[in-house]
């Protein structure tokens, strides 16, 4: 935890980036890299539906969210994926269970 979700991106690519992901996004919260959970979603897109990456995640300043955001829009644009959208899912560490159990 947490969790970065790249929707309907090539998982080759993907896989490629992941390490510099993990090391910028674990560098920008200040969690231990080995936290930080890499996937991604392969959608049957049926409208037309932008590239997205969800990140779910406790809240963080808005700073923090604000960091985050733009080091992966960097790192996307960079690598010909301008226009991605992404979104934070704020997790409730009152309703996230580990063995049944709350984290608070």
């Amino acid at each position: 935890m947490p969790y970065i979700r790249f929707k309907a991106f090539p998982d080759a690519f993907v896989e490629e980036i992941t390490p510099n992901i993990v090391e910028e996004f674990a560098s920008i919260v200040r969690v231990e890299p080995e936290k930080v959970k890499i996937e991604v979603l392969n959608v049957h897109i049926i409208t037309n539906t932008p590239l997205s990456v969800e990140i779910m995640m406790f809240q963080r300043d808005k700073e923090t969210h604000d960091a985050v955001a733009a080091s992966i829009d960097h790192m996307l644009r960079e690598r010909g994926y301008p226009g991605v959208h992404i979104f934070f899912i704020i997790l409730d560490p009152h309703y996230y269970y580990k063995e049944g159990k709350p984290l608070r």
